[in-house]
C-alpha cells in the first residue's frame, strides 16, 4: 500500500488546542481534554463509556432509557453515522495528523494506516524517558505502570501497550544473553509467564503484566539482549500488545507513589538477602550495584527470581 505524505503535528500539541473527543463526535457540549488523550486514565471517559454500553443494552432489550441520558452513544458509533469521508482517523481526532478520513470504521487494531502511523509516531515518541522517578538509585519514568514481577507497562495508541524490565530487575539479573518472546499473534495473560530470559545457562520467566495479544517484539533484542540493561525504558522495551481488557488490567498495577512505596521496600528486602550472602559489603556506595546475580553463588539465581520476579 503507498501512503500519501502526512502533515504531522507537533506530537502532542495540536494547534487548535486539545479539544475531548466525545466533543468532537458531539456526544457533549465543546470540552477540553486535560490528559493529553491518555482515554483509559480518564474517569469522564469511562463514565460515558459506561452509560453508552448501558443504553445499548437497554435498547437491545426494547427498553431504551429516555430524556438526556438515552441520547449518550458511543463517540465511535455518533461519529460512524456520518458520511465516511468526514469520519476523522482517531489521529486526527487526537490532533497528531492533520484531517484524515477513517477508513476502517474505528477498528484501530486492524488498521493499515494506524500500523503504519504507529511506527512513524514511535520515531519522535521513543526517547529517553526525562520525568524519572528515583527510589534508592533505582529508576522508574513517571507514568509507567509496574507490575509485582517487575514488568513495566506504557500505554500507547488504540488499546496497545509497551512493555519491558525494570531497572531494579536488570540490576537484580545482570547483562541478560537472550530474551525469548512470545510469537507475534500469540495471546498471553496477566500474572502468566509473558516471556523469558537467560544469563548464561540460568533462566527466569517474567510475568505478563497485563494479558493481551502480541503484536510485536523488539527485534534488536534478538541480537543484543543486553539492550534492555542500558536502555531498558525505551530502546530496551520487549514487546507490544493489543489488550482488549485494558482497563481492568491497569487496576491491577502500580503507578507513582504506590510504585515509590513498593520498590523501596524490594531495595530494602534484597539488601536483606545479598547480607546473608555477602555480609555489609553488598552495597555499592548505599546503592544497589548493575550486576547482583554475578557477584553471588549460582545458586542464588532461584531464589532470587522467585522471591522479587514472583516466579
Amino acid at each position: 500500500m503507498v501512503i500519501e505524505p502526512l502533515a504531522l503535528k507537533q506530537f502532542g500539541s495540536g494547534s487548535g488546542g486539545t479539544p475531548c473527543i466525545w466533543s468532537q463526535a458531539g456526544v457533549v457540549r465543546p470540552k477540553q481534554c486535560l490528559r493529553d488523550y491518555s482515554c483509559f486514565e480518564c474517569p469522564f471517559n469511562r463514565a460515558l463509556e459506561r452509560t453508552a454500553a448501558e443504553n445499548r443494552q437497554a435498547a437491545a432489550k426494547g427498553r431504551p432509557f429516555r430524556g438526556p441520558r438515552g441520547k449518550i452513544e458511543s463517540w465511535q458509533d455518533r461519529l460512524l453515522k456520518r458520511p465516511q469521508l468526514k469520519r476523522p482517523c482517531i489521529h486526527s481526532l487526537k490532533q497528531k495528523i492533520e484531517f484524515r478520513p477513517c477508513s476502517n470504521d474505528y477498528k484501530c487494531p486492524e488498521c493499515e494506516f494506524d500500523h503504519f502511523f504507529q511506527d512513524i509516531y514511535r520515531v519522535y515518541a521513543v526517547v529517553n524517558p526525562v520525568d524519572l522517578l528515583e527510589v534508592k538509585g533505582v529508576h522508574l519514568p513517571q507514568g509507567y505502570y509496574l507490575h509485582l514481577g517487575h514488568a513495566w507497562v506504557k500505554t500507547e495508541e488504540g488499546s496497545q501497550v509497551r512493555i519491558g524490565l525494570d531497572d531494579f530487575a536488570l540490576r537484580l539479573l545482570g547483562p541478560l544473553d537472550q530474551i525469548q518472546t512470545p510469537l507475534i499473534g500469540k495471546t498471553v495473560e496477566q500474572g502468566r509467564p509473558g516471556f523469558s530470559i537467560w544469563r548464561g545457562k540460568k533462566k527466569a520467566r517474567i510475568q505478563a503484566p497485563v494479558s493481551g495479544v502480541v503484536t510485536e517484539v523488539n527485534t534488536k533484542l534478538q541480537q543484543e539482549a543486553s539492550l534492555a540493561n542500558t536502555d531498558p525504558y525505551s530502546e530496551g522495551w520487549v514487546m507490544l500488545l493489543y489488550s482488549k481488557d485494558l482497563r481492568r488490567d491497569l487496576q491491577n498495577l502500580m503507578l507513582g507513589t504506590e510504585t515509590g512505596q513498593f520498590l523501596s521496600q524490594e531495595v530494602d528486602q534484597l539488601f536483606q538477602v545479598l547480607e546473608e550472602y555477602c555480609g555489609p559489603l553488598a552495597a555499592d556506595g548505599g546503592q544497589l550495584g548493575s550486576d547482583i546475580s554475578g557477584h553471588l553463588p549460582d545458586a542464588a539465581w532461584e531464589r532470587l527470581t522467585g522471591q522479587f520476579l514472583r516466579t
